[in-house]
């Protein structure tokens, strides 16, 4: 039966009223609730917001693209071994070289002549900084400019040929073909895997310092670098920026006993102060100051395909944001004259090796409580392994196994042990225990040329014998090697490994820390030769 419609004649009979309206004519029923209009303010306020978010994106954006446009790029690794390819990370943390080139090409020209310095220049400052995987330690490693060392073969990033190495060059040249090849130097030197890198020139660094509104310096007395970078200032505080600045961090002769380690003193002395207004005014969470470091950091810095982005950039910011300035330590590696010119200088040992093994498993070089928080980037990273100077810290963690009952007569294994930790009489110790382990066939190697690393090499057939060695003194599996020249095995002890006959306890050289980022440095000390009124 159908539905009778209010408007039938029957309803109209009975006095039936139409569902569609009531008696002033609106519609009636949950389906014609009647809508309100939206207050104009509202729909001011919307299309206002709205308007605003697009600039915003829209403004951001543009500066995303316009950062992006500054950077000027070159390849991280130019070492020919893996390929010049960087290998996976095994740890949070984050290593970068920061180069200052003496290049006098293009806006440098006014410093000097292509003759001075063509291309690439050569490294007037290299500094590896190295964050802890927790975020809690950062450590600025100063290399000497005249510091001899292996340098390798690297390729040309502008030519694409390979340039032959040197058994034993200025650390300083190998920038001339390229940052990668500094880069792979160091990174052969120390063992580490460095992840970025940044090349500043003389622009790069007076651009920064106005940027930052200057750095505060002090000096014991009046002067003048008359005869070099025409630095000059009165005794005392003063705030240097632009030409003050550069000229301040390229005085070679001005400050101490005029040598390049007393200039890399007055460099370390520069940063920790700049550090310090960095973090006092919170610029590395204060997004406007960031992009105008960031514009200005890539408008006269070369950095690495890496790097060339805005995330790993912020990245770096924020995990520098919250170190406690105690824990930002400033250390020159360590150094000795060089045997074949006395005006140089070579690694010292076994300081030096100890100094790179305490960076490679992310030891803590100061004890100040940490205030920072571990890093998005590293979540299972773990925290820095503490070690007091010249002591002993606490091992790395690695799951060791003791040797198993052998296939073979341990009696009769040829095995050879190479002191390379610069520490006279080390193998004693060694081949005691592995005499008493059972491999009495075993001999010293004499004292070789040190190396950063403690390596077990073994010859043909002879690669369980080697693992055997390395597990009895809980060497890692990676640093067993197969090497065709070797008769038998051979375990060369490295500077990484000073004591005692359990591999893997870090040793921090004593007062490796030459200062803090907190501590103010006092003022200073001008070489009297350079003496003002």
């Amino acid at each position: 039966m159908a539905r009778r419609r209010a408007n039938s004649p029957a309803a109209k009979a009975a006095g039936a009223t139409p569902r569609g309206a009531v008696a002033d004519g609106s519609p009636i029923g949950r389906h014609f609730t009647p809508r309100h209009k939206a207050p104009l303010w509202l729909k001011i306020a919307a299309v206002c917001v709205s308007g605003v978010l697009v600039l915003v994106l829209g403004t951001a954006g543009v500066l995303v693209m316009k950062l992006q446009q500054n950077v000027t790029t070159s390849p991280l690794n130019a070492g020919l071994e893996n390929g010049g390819k960087k290998p996976a990370e095994d740890s949070g943390s984050l290593q970068v070289l920061i180069l200052g080139t003496d290049t006098r090409a293009g806006k440098n020209s006014e410093y000097g002549t292509a003759a001075d310095s063509s291309g690439p220049g050569h490294s007037d400052v290299m500094l590896l900084m190295n964050i802890s995987a927790d975020n809690s330690q950062v450590s600025v490693t100063s290399f000497p400019r005249d510091l001899m060392v292996p340098i390798p073969d690297c390729k040309s990033p502008t030519t694409g040929q390979i340039v032959p190495g040197q058994a034993m060059g200025q650390l300083n040249a190998a920038l001339a073909e390229g940052p990668g090849c500094t880069v792979a130097a160091i990174n052969q030197l120390t063992g580490l895997t460095i992840d970025h890198f940044m090349l500043a020139d003389f622009t790069a660094v007076k651009e920064l310092s106005n940027a930052l509104g200057g750095v505060e310096v002090c000096v014991n007395h009046a002067m003048y670098d008359v005869n070099g970078s025409f630095l000059k200032l009165p005794a005392g505080k003063s705030l240097v920026k632009g030409e003050q600045a550069l000229a301040f961090l390229r005085t070679r002769h001005a400050f101490g006993d005029s040598s390049d380690l007393a200039r890399i003193k007055a460099q370390q002395y520069f940063l920790g102060s700049m550090v310090r207004k960095v973090k006092e005014e919170g610029t590395l969470t204060n997004l406007p100051k960031l992009y105008q470091l960031a514009d200005v950091v890539t408008k006269n810095l070369t950095i690495d395909e890496g790097l060339a982005n805005i995330p790993a950039m912020v990245g770096i910011a924020t995990r520098l944001s919250k170190i406690n300035l105690a824990n930002v330590s400033f250390v020159t590696v360590p150094n000795e004259p060089y045997v074949s010119d006395p005006n140089r200088v070579q690694l010292k040992e076994p300081a030096a090796g100890q100094f790179f093994a305490a960076l490679r498993h992310d030891t803590a070089l100061t004890r100040a409580p940490a205030k920072a928080t571990p890093s998005s980037a590293a979540p299972s990273a773990k925290p820095s392994t503490p070690a007091a100077a010249g002591t002993a810290g606490a091992a790395p963690t690695t799951t060791t196994q003791t040797p198993t009952k052998a296939a073979y007569d341990k009696a009769l294994q040829p095995i050879s042990v190479a002191n390379a930790s610069a520490i006279v009489g080390r193998a004693t110790e060694v081949l005691a225990s592995l005499a008493s382990s059972g491999f009495t066939n075993s001999w010293s190697a004499g004292d070789v040329a040190p190396e950063n690393e403690t390596k077990v090499l073994y010859g043909p057939d002879m690669s369980d014998v080697a693992a055997d060695v390395a597990k009895l003194f809980h060497i890692p599996a990676t640093a067993v090697q197969s090497d065709p020249s070797i008769s038998g095995v051979q375990l060369v002890i490295g500077t990484d490994w000073t004591s005692g006959t359990d591999f893997g306890r870090i040793v921090v050289p004593k007062d490796i820390v030459a200062s803090t980022a907190d501590q103010s440095g006092g003022c200073l000390t001008v070489n009297p030769l350079y003496y003002t009124k």
